[in-house]
């Protein structure tokens, strides 16, 4: 009979419930069966507390146990290790969800591959308790990857301009045509479809982190009509921004009563 890790206990003292960890055992033996797909969850302190057999042996791991207890930080090299568990803190703390993130992930002895990354916050009584999230490999030999990460790290980074399928298509070395179709591979999305994740996402940061109004935020994440960037919001996020922003707040507020 499988069990949740004891040595994972200890890491339920950061949040992780007893009904949280059935639910883990159930998500990771379903993800033992996933090889090319890294599965895990961690408590309110980042630390492992389920993992699923391809993300240990991708760390060189001989066990979950070894992998369990510890931080991204503590377990991966550098740049790569302080660059998730970064990652991981904007999920806890700000209930950030990442969605399809083109990044490379080392492996222990081999070269590092190229996975699409999804975490998402675990909610419990309107409290973060912890988080979830999978890494799904890609074929490595690709070069065409590289192209393609080259374009989706320019549209993250400057999701803010105007972004045109053209000029993503030049900085990839690829044609417009065949970007679309590597894009719509990896992701199931258009690079336009992409870039409305990555705008709505930095947008939901911006209005609970700041104090910016609706209008400035809808500017510097991209729409130049608000009344544009309130639809493509709700149509993605499921909410107004005003009404986002609003229930946020009244969260953050019962939690530091």
């Amino acid at each position: 009979m499988y069990t949740f890790q004891q040595s994972a206990g200890n890491a339920s003292a950061g949040g992780i419930s007893l009904s949280m960890q059935s639910a883990a055992c159930v998500a990771e033996r379903l993800f033992d069966c996933a090889q090319d797909t890294l599965f895990f969850v961690k408590n309110r302190e980042a630390r492992y507390v389920a993992v699923n057999h391809t993300l240990v042996d991708h760390c060189g791991g001989r066990s979950k146990g070894d992998l369990i207890g510890r931080t991204a930080e503590e377990l991966f090299p550098e740049p790569y290790g302080s660059f998730y568990y970064a990652q991981d803190r904007s999920v806890l703390d700000q209930r950030v969800e990442i969605h399809d993130r083109l990044q490379r992930v080392p492996r222990a002895g081999r070269d590092s591959t190229w996975c699409i990354s999804n975490k998402f916050p675990i909610v419990e009584n309107n409290s973060v308790v912890g988080l979830c999230g999978i890494c799904r490999s890609i074929n490595p030999s690709d070069e065409s990857i590289n192209r393609v990460a080259r374009a989706i790290d320019y549209l993250q980074q400057h999701y803010g301009e105007t972004v045109r399928i053209e000029g993503l298509a030049h900085i990839a070395g690829l044609g417009t045509r065949r970007l679309e179709r590597l894009v719509k591979k990896l992701f199931d999305r258009t690079p336009m479809q992409l870039l409305a994740r990555v705008r709505i996402e930095a947008a939901a940061q911006l209005l609970v982190g700041g104090e910016d109004s609706v209008a400035t935020i809808a500017s510097a994440c991209g729409y130049a009509d608000q009344s544009a960037f309130t639809r493509q919001f709700k149509a993605l996020i499921g909410d107004t921004p005003r009404s986002f922003r609003e229930r946020r707040r009244r969260r953050a507020a019962v939690q530091t009563q």
